[in-house]
């Protein structure tokens, strides 16, 4: 934890106004960046994966893009998407064109 805390305030001038920030900017240059990265894409590509096959693939990418694997859990936890109930069609007069029907008002 010294180590840690001497690389964060490495360069310092803790009296100064700006100490805060210089070392803010110090612990953010200390994190792998590119591993968080890849991290996070193998992250959304399994949650797109779940998603999909829940019937939520943009829902899926989302929730593991926020939140990582957790976001894997509320993928499948929740319900699968049901299609939307389409109405049965409608009845056709027979022998009368659709041109016809049209004009009888049906």
């Amino acid at each position: 934890m010294n180590e840690l805390l001497a690389r964060a305030t490495h360069g310092v001038d803790m009296d100064s106004p700006g100490a805060f920030w210089h070392v803010f900017f110090n612990l953010l240059n200390m994190v792998p960046w590119a591993a968080m990265f890849w991290w996070n894409l193998a992250f959304v590509v399994v949650g797109l994966l779940l998603g999909r096959w829940r019937g939520r693939t943009l829902e899926g990418a989302l929730w593991a893009w926020v939140l990582g694997p957790i976001g894997w859990v509320v993928v499948l936890l929740r319900p699968r998407h049901q299609p939307r109930a389409e109405p049965p069609p409608l009845h056709r007069a027979r022998g009368m064109s659709q041109r016809e029907q049209g004009e009888r008002g049906e």
